[in-house]
């Protein structure tokens, strides 16, 4: 998803499930925020690399594709962009176990780990629920995809056609691919920018859905491919259902956060609260525009009557670098937000490594005052409640 979902959207869903303006605004910087802290922003405020959420194309054309590189990335996108549905799925047929440990990492909606996501932020700060709406949000439009390299898994062919009603009638029109970053995609003439196709398994041109360019990330598109990991079987991609049921999620999610639910369950969507706004909420996610910002900006200041600041990626520098010590910095908008990403980030590391895959590493844990792991881990260790599971200090079980 793009700046116009996580940013504008996520705020709206923020205020339809009762948070106020600041609290709303707080939490959606928070959504966008994941898409743009890398090792290269954690290095201009010296915090903590290991609260990377996202990688810049520099860094990664950079980064090293061996058995240590591999993990690095599968920690931070499986994480926050490409959360694994099920980490015991089966399939038929005789697999490898490397094959299966790629395969269960593809992502999808309503699974395990989004319910510890949710569970674990209803425990932690607003910096916190961004982040899960983030990756709630992202369970949605990168469903079929894995966060990590892998060309038997992300890799597509050239079957791919684009799903648009005209005048009443269902037209396909194939999609043409080419690669080249600095190009605006084509709407009109079906021309999209995805990732050199290469045949080597771990190249870094087969994360995600670089395959499929900027497709899953619009809002209004549906289409129809031919996914590796799928035997090359037709899958029917429908944004515009996906977001609305990722819309209604969301909301649903941050009223269980604020205790309007005792229980946070899957496959539950606040249709009731979207009702009153359901055709211009529609009008928005259908329309085809590369950025839908402006709607979502103009529809969230209606709902609470206070204006949206732009995204500013320097706003709370200054309060972070300038803080006197360790301990402070750590209460500082950008402090509590690495604190929440490393929580995260530990969370599903370790709940991938204890299903017996280590694609991601080795989890990170700590037991009383003995610990193992990174030093940059020192901020949760301090903030943590619970020092036995790391990441996972989700609070009581609230019955699910």
């Amino acid at each position: 998803m793009n700046k116009d979902f996580h940013y504008y959207a996520t705020y709206c869903a923020a205020i339809l499930a009762g948070y106020t303006h600041e609290e709303a605004v707080d939490i959606c910087y928070c959504a966008q925020f994941v898409d743009l802290c890398t090792v290269s922003f954690l290095t201009s405020v010296n915090g903590p690399h290991a609260a990377a959420t996202t990688q810049l194309q520099l860094e990664l054309a950079d980064a090293r594709t061996d058995m240590i590189g591999l993990q690095d990335m599968t920690r931070i996108w499986a994480s926050f962009h490409f959360l694994p549905r099920d980490l015991f799925r089966s399939r038929g047929g005789r697999c490898g176990k490397t094959y299966m440990d790629k395969y269960r990492l593809v992502a999808g909606p309503n699974g395990d780990l989004i319910v510890d996501t949710v569970r674990q932020a209803k425990h932690g700060t607003l910096q916190a629920v961004g982040i899960a709406m983030h990756v709630l949000a992202d369970t949605w439009a990168h469903r079929y995809f894995a966060g990590t390299p892998s060309l038997v898994i992300n890799s597509t062919n050239d079957y791919f056609y684009e799903i648009v009603q005209e005048d009443g009638e269902i037209k396909e029109y194939p999609v043409q691919f080419i690669h080249n970053p600095s190009k605006p995609d084509d709407l009109d003439k079906h021309i999209y920018t995805n990732s050199i196709a290469q045949n080597q398994e771990n190249s870094i041109m087969n994360l995600g859905h670089g395959r499929a360019g900027h497709l899953p990330d619009y809002s209004f598109i549906r289409y129809k491919y031919l996914p590796s990991w799928g035997d090359y079987k037709e899958i029917v991609k429908d944004n515009p259902h996906d977001y609305v049921c990722a819309f209604t999620q969301m909301i649903y999610a941050m009223k269980y956060i604020r205790g309007m639910h005792k229980y946070f369950q899957v496959k539950k969507y606040d249709k009731e609260a979207i009702e009153p706004y359901k055709d211009e909420i529609i009008s928005i996610i259908t329309k085809r525009q590369l950025d839908s910002s402006a709607d979502w900006k103009a529809f969230g200041e209606k709902l609470s009557g206070k204006e949206i600041p732009d995204f500013d990626l320097d706003r709370y520098k200054n309060e972070y670098t300038s803080a006197e010590s360790e301990e402070v910095k750590d209460e500082t908008f950008l402090g509590k937000f690495f604190v929440a990403a490393m929580a995260q980030k530990s969370m599903v590391t370790t709940k991938i490594y204890r299903s017996g895959n280590l694609i991601a590493g080795y989890s990170i844990e700590y037991s009383g005052e003995s610990g193992i792991g990174i030093k940059d881990y020192a901020a949760l260790i301090r903030n943590s409640k619970q020092r036995d599971e790391v990441g996972g200090a989700i609070g009581e079980d609230d019955g699910y």
